[in-house]
């Protein structure tokens, strides 16, 4: 017996008739509602009304612009995804459209296979978060429910068409190789993934790797040889670490960034490329430029966009997912039966801070399955340094307590204990910030979505 799918709703704004009719029978579907408008305040009386998941507007009509309608709309109804439509189409604003909160930007006059790909794939993913509750477990090789990660798996679904340069920052073993990989993925380019470590570069090697050299051009250059550029042609530059990129080849890359175009070392004859850039750091690249060490124009070319990964803290929610997932993942690379973690394992995976953030929990998951002899992973199979506490200079490291009583009544009590002195830290921690629950969860080293779980789980939200 088959299902009805989800019932999306979409407004549609355009003062022109035949566009409207155009564009209501181009996306006319099962399970899909067309509401048109041909005036700006007839289409946000029709968000307040029905709250659509996805609104199309026009960006230049009489009564309001359509960066107007989408402010509007993101007061409004901020879970709704808006795509402007224009006829004056740039990459300049197509990157302020989505700043300012669009999910697309499409150029008129719009072909229909674009209108119905584009289009179609945000009513999949509308009625994908309308069946799962708003929550995403993966998104292009990226594990996460939390709303840290919601928000930026959506970012990163708005900017990908669109954007020429982009910068993602993160603390290191956040994920930014995944984050751009994805942005790479949903861009549509045809072109290869080329990727550039700045930190493993030799400074004087940096301008032949990245735009090549001609035979001669120095000592061993016995042959032409193309650099990342030419080899990233029509698809993705990855320059992870850019801020380790000597002061004397950012000038270069920054001309290569607004020209489009590359000159081989020891050559005179310039080639034109077609190069999206993505660069990562884990530095603060604003206190770089304020110390000279990165080029200011660079910076703010490649911070067209920014993308912020969030620290494996600020999304500590979703650590029982990410521990499925790498048990699941090494399991199986290793040949082995592991299924889970014991319950004494999994409260020192609670308990650390991860300072090393997705990447060294990665590390400890597979540490302990390689080392597990069960279909669990216990305390004695996780690394020896999860098992010692942090602690200030001159004091002695405290072991982690990984006693657990044998009998069922035992640990009832066990998980009791622990149960009540969660909620005392809880509670602590909203006294100490005086009931703000952002300064409390940042106290806390977990997100603001998991301290009200845990508040409503002991009763401390009021009604």
């Amino acid at each position: 017996m088959s299902t009805r799918p989800t019932e999306i709703s979409i407004v549609v704004l355009d003062d022109n008739a035949g566009s409207l009719e155009l564009l209501s029978a181009a996306l006319a579907r099962e399970g899909v509602v067309i509401r048109t408008a041909s005036r700006p305040t007839e289409a946000l009386e029709l968000v307040r009304q029905v709250h659509p998941q996805l609104v199309l507007t026009d960006l230049v009509m009489p009564e309001m612009s359509g960066i107007d309608v989408l402010k509007r709309i993101m007061e409004i109804a901020p879970s709704t995804d808006v795509v402007l439509m224009t006829a004056h189409y740039t990459t300049e604003t197509a990157v302020q459209a989505i700043r300012n909160g669009a999910a697309d930007y499409l150029e008129k006059p719009i072909r229909l296979p674009v209108l119905r790909e584009r289009v179609g794939r945000l009513i999949e993913e509308a009625r994908r978060r309308e069946e799962v509750g708003s929550n995403f477990s993966e998104f292009e090789g990226l594990i996460g429910t939390s709303s840290r990660m919601a928000e930026m798996f959506a970012r990163i679904r708005r900017i990908a068409p669109h954007y020429r340069s982009a910068l993602i920052q993160g603390a290191t073993g956040t994920g930014k190789d995944l984050v751009a990989r994805a942005l790479h993925a949903r861009s549509g380019v045809k072109g290869q993934y080329v990727v550039l470590n700045c930190s493993a570069v030799v400074e004087t090697l940096f301008e032949s790797e990245l735009f090549g050299h001609v035979r001669g051009a120095f000592t061993g250059a016995d042959r032409d040889k193309p650099g990342l550029f030419e080899a990233a042609n029509e698809g993705t530059l990855f320059l992870d670490e850019i801020g380790d990129m000597p002061l004397s080849t950012q000038a270069k890359l920054l001309r290569a960034l607004q020209n489009q175009e590359v000159l081989r070392v020891g050559s005179l004859q310039p080639r034109k490329v077609n190069v999206r850039v993505i660069a990562a750091t884990h530095r603060n690249l604003r206190q770089a430029v304020a110390d000279r060490l990165f080029r200011e124009d660079l910076y703010y070319r490649l911070a067209m966009v920014e993308i912020g990964v969030p620290s494996l803290a600020e999304h500590k929610e979703d650590l029982p997912m990410l521990v499925r997932h790498f048990v699941e993942h090494f399991a199986q690379q290793y040949g082995k039966d592991v299924r889970g973690v014991s319950p004494r394992a999994r409260v020192v995976l609670e308990g650390h801070p991860w300072p090393g953030n997705v990447r060294e929990l990665e590390n400890a998951i597979g540490h302990a399955c390689m080392m597990a002899e069960g279909d669990e992973i216990d305390v004695g199979d996780l690394p020896a340094a999860l098992l010692h506490r942090e602690s200030p200079v001159g004091i002695a490291a405290e072991p982690v307590s990984t006693s657990v009583p044998t009998s069922p009544e035992g640990s009832l009590q066990q998980d009791a204990s622990l149960a009540e002195h969660e909620k005392q830290l809880v509670v602590s921690a909203l006294e100490k910030a005086r009931g703000n629950q952002s300064q409390a969860a940042r106290a806390l080293g977990i997100g603001r979505d998991a301290l009200r779980y845990k508040m409503k789980k002991y009763g401390l939200l009021e009604a």
